[in-house]
């Protein structure tokens, strides 16, 4: 794959790292991304994986952008609400970067359907807001072999952490989880969540799938990003692999 003289413009501050280079934008250029969710996670993550020269883009979300997610949800504008999520970021992207092919897929995970949706993909980034979702993503990926970018945020905190858990001593989602059904307890519009959370976990999630498809400086898959920004602090702890792992383990 060669890159146009339009692309090597406009990825030149990726190609003169050594880290990165030709050969990892043309990585970039080739894989297809999928991002399970347009909100708070979505929303940051599409924008710089748009400009970043995915190749191919596809955001799956079946909800419709709401007054209320204009405060940190930044790929929408007012004139946004009532419309489907997927489309209108799939629209913002493309207006990014007319060189990747953002898809939108309006529709709900579910068992039927998640194998089929991740068939292709190269990554997976998860940013949806339930748990039952997330496990139906995690293991078609595990089963897939496709590496698994999952983040979150509430209030104050965000987290991030990388699967590959069908490699030795790496952890699978379920290892961090476990297998316990989602519990009643408190959303975004009950507890609250500070726009910016939303632009600091997302883009770091962005990294995390860039690095995922050309590994630069050390890979970060079994660790799980912690930010705490009341106090400022960051963390990473190493995740273990579970031996009685019904997914992985055993």
């Amino acid at each position: 794959m060669t890159l146009s003289d339009e692309a090597l413009t406009r990825y030149a501050r990726h190609i003169v790292l050594k880290e990165v280079g030709g050969d990892g934008q043309q990585r970039f250029a080739r894989a297809h991304v999928i991002v399970i969710g347009a909100g708070g996670i979505g929303s940051p993550a599409i924008q710089y994986l748009a400009g970043a020269g995915i190749g191919r883009l596809t955001i799956v979300d079946d909800d419709a952008v709401d007054l209320s997610n204009l405060q940190r949800q930044t790929i929408y504008a007012t004139a946004d609400i009532g419309h489907g999520k997927a489309e209108v970021a799939a629209a913002a992207a493309h207006r990014i970067n007319p060189l990747v092919d953002a898809r939108a897929r309006t529709l709900r995970v579910d068992a039927s359907s998640v194998a089929s949706l991740l068939a292709d993909a190269d990554v997976v980034l998860d940013g949806c807001d339930n748990f039952a979702t997330r496990l139906l993503v995690a293991d078609a990926a595990y089963a897939a072999r496709i590496p698994l970018v999952s983040a979150a945020i509430g209030q104050f905190d965000g987290q991030l952490a990388v699967f590959r858990g069908w490699e030795p001593a790496k952890p699978c989602y379920r290892c961090f989880v476990g297998d316990d059904p989602e519990r009643p307890g408190a959303t975004c519009s009950e507890d609250g969540v500070l726009g910016p959370m939303a632009g600091v976990v997302g883009s770091l999630a962005a990294l995390e799938v860039l690095r995922a498809i050309h590994p630069f400086g050390e890979d970060s898959a079994g660790k799980l990003l912690l930010a705490d920004t009341l106090a400022l602090r960051f963390r990473t702890l190493t995740l273990p692999s579970d031996p009685g792992c019904r997914t992985c383990g055993s």
